[in-house]
């Protein structure tokens, strides 16, 4: 059978994706399948069976080559893994003065009532032409509210991308893990490409997979906390679980956080109040940027082994001895 496979002509035996992959030797982790320009989930690939003609694109989720280091997420590329919001800036200059220097190219925004006297729009202050914009259902209590959210974050927006947050606890803005997984999966069905915020806990990573979310998103700490990664270890276990990208979402205070989230694996951050409540918050943007790069390079570089003993770094021969 004859295909297209990453814009080149290619010969297959194999029915199936699984097939496909297996025959060509391709890991089966972090990537990304599409077929004819659209996503086949996970699940799907053993069951899914390729077609003469058929335009197959496979994508490292975690991916380099040519001094570049993109992130794909439901086949969308990114070139930064630096995510932002733009609640609680001082003022809209402010922000996009951040959003630049950040180097963004994915920003959150929120679905609210309409203030009737003439509220201007965050969509407005925005170069749409620059970011992907990804709502979020900040406020839903419930998988029913945060399903009738997203509907109208789709109308509003134009785009099917979205944030998923299902708050459980008002005090803490905990997130209801039974009940983002329950809207994760009528939302995933009704077409959205669902980016969930949930808990650093491990099971609730592998059901919001399971439920066809494109990221998963536990927080680092609790949302507008600044705390940092004060359960670095739940992180890095839903990392080396998960195949599709890791986002820490919450809590991050200092790019030193950030650059802890890539070193351990994720494949990025999202980041609002530690930059908006800056004192410079374009000066925090830029140093977000740089700890989020710095984390992904020891990651890519890969760091020495702990030991529990010490080891010289000079020679211990030839010592001069003292008389």
């Amino acid at each position: 059978m004859n295909i297209t496979l990453n814009r080149e002509q290619a010969e297959v035996e194999g029915p199936t994706i699984q097939d496909l992959l297996s025959e060509k030797g391709l890991p089966q982790e972090a990537i990304v399948v599409a077929v004819n320009g659209e996503v086949v989930r996970r699940d799907e690939w053993d069951g899914s069976r390729l077609r003469e003609g058929d335009e197959v694109e496979i994508v490292h989720a975690v991916a380099g080559g040519g001094g570049e280091d993109d992130l794909a997420i439901a086949g969308e590329i990114f070139s930064s893994r630096l995510f932002l919001g733009t609640g609680k800036y001082p003022d809209s200059e402010t922000m996009n003065a951040a959003l630049k220097l950040s180097g963004t190219e994915m920003v959150t925004v929120a679905i609210r009532y309409m203030d009737l006297s003439g509220e201007r729009s965050i969509l407005g202050q925005l170069d749409l032409s620059r970011y992907r914009l990804l709502p979020n259902t900040a406020g839903a209590t419930t998988a029913k509210q945060a399903i009738k959210m997203a509907h109208l974050a789709r109308e509003a927006t134009g785009t099917n991308w979205l944030k998923l947050e299902v708050i459980g606890d008002a005090e803490t803005l905990w997130p209801d893990t039974a009940a983002t997984v329950e809207a994760t999966k009528v939302l995933v069905e009704e077409g959205f490409v669902v980016l969930p915020y949930t808990s650093p806990d491990l099971v609730a990573a592998l059901r919001l997979e399971e439920a066809g979310a494109a990221t998963v998103m536990p927080l680092a700490s609790p949302i507008g906390s600044g705390q940092g990664m004060v359960d670095w270890a739940s992180i890095h276990r839903v990392v080396e679980r998960i195949s599709v990208p890791v986002v820490v979402d919450a809590g991050i205070g200092v790019p030193s956080d950030a650059a802890l989230a890539l070193e351990l694996g994720a494949d990025a951050v999202l980041v609002n109040t530690a930059i908006a409540r800056a004192e410079d918050p374009p000066r925090m943007a830029e140093a977000m940027k740089l700890g989020v790069r710095a984390g992904r390079m020891a990651h890519l570089a890969g760091r020495m082994p702990a030991s529990p003993a010490a080891h010289a770094s000079s020679p211990t021969k030839g010592v001069p001895v003292g008389i």
